[in-house]
């Protein structure tokens, strides 16, 4: 048997500071789910736009692609596509939402916002297949910072749901039953020592 249970003073008052110390515990991971739930949800949000833009702005980028393809050459286009710099400039900080670490993605633009060619041997189409492409790819680096973002929310909601699921099924009421119990039990002796002591007076009178 737990010695922790035994009905006394001093277990009431552990008791006690433990059932004090779960609720308050349950009320602040409680908080911490509203919260990391808000932000998953805002970030759902940005994640569907984001994700509209990139089916939108690639499907017109590939269009232009097909164009300069039909105009220039898919040769041609091969040839010119071999002098893209490689992008090696993305960096990812992050940032605490509750205890929980957020990716922050970001590349340096000035190295890649030119065009890996010259004009005077392209047409408008090859341009603006470019420039959507980059446009697709500053939005797909943001898609991956919400994307990774909200997987590690999703995950610390679940862990934080289990664990205020724990305290409020299962810590709480067992301390409220002990809390309950022991107190019970000493007032139990409390009245038995009264009537005792009434007892032990009457006979000597």
């Amino acid at each position: 048997m737990d010695p922790n249970t035994f009905p006394t003073k001093g277990n009431l008052i552990l008791a006690k500071n433990t059932l004090k110390l779960s609720i308050q515990g349950y009320d602040l991971l409680d908080k911490k789910r509203h919260v990391l739930l808000k932000e998953i949800m805002s970030l759902n949000e940005n994640a569907k736009e984001i994700q509209a833009d990139i089916d939108r702005i690639f499907k017109e980028a590939y269009q232009s692609l097909q164009r300069a393809c039909i105009e220039m050459g898919m040769s041609n286009v091969e040839r010119l596509s071999y002098g893209t710099p490689k992008e090696d400039s993305v960096t990812i900080r992050t940032r605490s939402i509750m205890g929980v670490e957020i990716p922050i993605v970001s590349y340096d633009e000035k190295t890649v916002n030119y065009p890996a060619f010259g004009f005077g041997d392209t047409t408008e189409a090859l341009d603006a297949a470019v420039s959507g492409f980059k446009k697709v790819k500053d939005l797909i680096i943001k898609l991956s910072m919400i994307e990774s973002a909200a997987y590690r929310l999703a995950v610390n909601i679940r862990k934080t749901q289990k664990r205020a699921n724990a305290l409020k099924n299962v810590t709480i009421p067992r301390y409220e039953k002990l809390t309950k119990d022991i107190q019970e039990t000493l007032e139990e002796r409390d009245r038995d020592e009264f009537t005792r002591l009434k007892v032990i007076k009457r006979t000597k009178h």
